[in-house]
């Protein structure tokens, strides 16, 4: 996938880049694949915002995709490689011989026609779902599955991939895109391959409409608020936050400030994606 440049005729597409979907095969959904999504705005059932930021944008559908991949054995044709306007991969969709048609996260160059299947006997091809035991050693991978049978969670996203360290016992090592290496079970799923659209971070997005139609309002400056709004906020003119460190509207240290509290899963990281222990 290419990124294009549009013309600066305005303040608004100077510098600014999109793509160019010449890998995109059908322009709409399948319909028996669709979902209503209903836009909440960043609010919790109470009606209390508990993520800031959110609100607006263009209307969308959910695309029902498949990260299970339990069709054991059932070989399945890509039909089409599709635009999903809820996550930065490409989907693509399959239609399997027994005539059920699902979506995937499309990996790197997987093609119209080409044929998918998952199981324990599958081939080490792309787009291949397999239980982690049977998958090689240095297999670039990703969709992988937490917990077995639970659908894939991690790695999922544009451009990602993780490699298949080592295996030893019940469990694998696996290297994540952020550099960290987990333990994972073997009995649980991964599919061969990278995720697609690598172009994904070279997107300029130019103007701030582009931003809004994806559903997020502007972002305020704590520094531009008055003291009862944010820590900080106050003085006259430009000042520093006046504080030994950031924090966030509510007064809770931010910048450094450790915020992993899931100490279930400490026993299955092997290394951690940097030297702090974030």
């Amino acid at each position: 996938m290419a990124v294009k440049k549009y013309k600066p005729i305005t303040p608004g597409t100077r510098g600014m880049t999109g793509y160019t979907f010449e890998e995109i095969t059908k322009s709409t959904p399948e319909r028996s694949l669709l979902a209503t999504k209903k836009n909440r705005g960043g609010r919790n059932a109470q009606g209390r915002v508990t993520v800031r930021h959110r609100g607006g944008g263009a209307r969308r559908n959910i695309r029902l995709v498949d990260f299970r991949r339990e069709k054991h054995g059932i070989p399945a044709r890509v039909a089409a490689i599709e635009y999903d306007p809820n996550r930065t991969a490409r989907l693509a969709l399959l239609f399997y011989v027994d005539g059920e048609k699902r979506y995937i996260v499309s990996p790197l160059d997987l093609k119209v026609g080409d044929m998918v299947v998952s199981g324990p006997n599958s081939e080490i091809r792309t787009g291949n779902a397999l239980p982690i035991s049977n998958i090689p050693v240095g297999t670039m991978i990703h969709n992988i599955e937490m917990k077995a049978g639970k659908g894939a969670q991690l790695v999922r996203s544009a451009g990602g991939s993780a490699q298949l360290l080592a295996k030893e016992g019940d469990f694998a090592q696996i290297r994540m895109p952020s550099g960290e290496v987990r333990l994972i079970h073997q009995v649980c799923y991964a599919t061969i391959g990278q995720v697609g659209n690598l172009d994904h971070g070279n997107i300029k997005l130019g103007k701030a409409g582009r931003k809004r139609h994806l559903g997020i309002r502007p972002t305020v400056r704590g520094t531009a608020m008055s003291p009862r709004d944010h820590p900080h906020g106050g003085g006259e003119g430009v000042q520093p936050i006046g504080l030994p460190g950031p924090k966030s509207p509510w007064g809770k240290p931010t910048l450094g400030k450790k915020t992993r509290h899931n100490k279930k899963t400490d026993q299955y990281i092997v290394r951690r994606r940097s030297k702090t222990n974030r």
